[in-house]
């Protein structure tokens, strides 16, 4: 097993390909590794994330369901529970509201009450892009706030690939996040022994001068803008947080320790959010050494609107990244 950390060697694929790829290498391994949703066998899933499996492995292993989420979840959680290993599909994230009593009070929570294993994967695709307030959630903080669920949230084909792999093998039920805009994201991935661990941020660029934590679709921006920085004179290390539960910690203040200044990045909206708990767990424990308040960038509070332009102003990109850095300077006296 290698452990996949920042770059690797391998073929180059889309992110939605990788995980397909990486689902089918560990159906082939483990025959307990099941599917289920709506539009799998035939079509592959809304984003093609498993097009192909469903003549490759069966209709036993690739199964349609009926426009029931509360359903495929608890059909899920009963299946792990009897010793297969399943991926209920939801294809939006956003369905998850209709089997969260399956999820928080049903999956989460066995391992508390009886230390049985539960190893189900839900995989939904989250973030924002067109189709309106009710196709763009995002709901990672939701998931991050019930003891008993791992979450997952994959910036790169390589990520995409290795986690659900490491989760495939795991004993704990992950919900497994990857962006809309991220789908065609190109990029190498690894074999069918690179595993990504869990609770293991990796650093996608060093810098010496401010640390920006993110994760999923903010991880490209957040490049774009350490790049665009540079050529100011400004030192950016980016750090992908890859899983969000376990949540790493100590990655983002070893890099915060360097550089004395913190940026945390994410799409979603800033109140309530996974930004708030990296911001917090910073200030708390680096306080006397930071050389600027701990800076947050996020989404406008509002719901997704469907106008591309209002959608546009509510979304964080490279320049609120930015924006954000260079306020954490000027605050540190640069």
């Amino acid at each position: 097993m290698t452990a996949v950390s920042g770059q690797v060697t391998g073929r180059r694929t889309t992110l939605s390909r990788a995980y397909r790829d990486g689902l089918a290498e560990e159906m082939a391994r483990d025959p307990s590794i099941l599917v289920m949703g709506t539009d799998l066998y035939e079509r592959g899933g809304h984003w093609a994330q498993v097009t192909g499996l469903g003549p490759e492995f069966g209709r036993d292993r690739v199964r349609n369901t009926p426009i029931s989420e509360a359903a495929m979840v608890a059909a899920g959680v009963g299946a792990a529970l009897d010793g297969l290993r399943p991926v209920v599909d939801l294809n939006f994230a956003d369905f998850a509201f209709g089997a969260m009593d399956e999820i928080v009070n049903q999956a989460a929570k066995v391992r508390y009450w009886w230390n049985r294993p539960v190893p189900l994967v839900i995989r939904g695709t989250t973030g924002f892009a067109g189709g309106g307030a009710q196709h763009n959630n995002s709901l990672e903080a939701w998931f991050c706030h019930v003891p008993g669920l791992l979450v997952a949230m994959p910036s790169t084909p390589a990520d995409a690939k290795g986690l659900i792999k490491t989760a495939l093998r795991g004993a704990d039920p992950v919900i497994f996040l990857m962006h809309k805009m991220l789908t065609g994201l190109r990029g190498e991935a690894g074999g069918p022994d690179d595993l990504v661990p869990f609770g293991q941020a990796t650093i996608r660029r060093p810098g010496a001068d401010v640390t920006v934590a993110c994760y999923g679709v903010m991880v490209g921006k957040a490049l774009r803008a350490a790049e665009s920085l540079a050529a100011d004179g400004i030192d950016v290390e980016v750090i992908d947080m890859r899983t969000l539960m376990p949540l790493d910690l100590d990655t983002v203040q070893q890099s915060v320790r360097r550089t004395r200044r913190l940026v945390v990045a994410t799409e979603a909206y800033r109140h309530g959010g996974v930004s708030g708990e990296i911001a917090a767990a910073m200030s708390e424990s680096l306080f006397g050494e930071l050389a600027a308040p701990v800076l947050r960038v996020g989404a406008g509070f509002a719901p997704v609107p469907h106008s591309p332009v209002l959608l546009d102003a509510l979304t964080p990109g490279a320049a609120d990244v930015e924006r954000a850095v260079g306020a954490a300077m000027q605050a540190a006296g640069r």
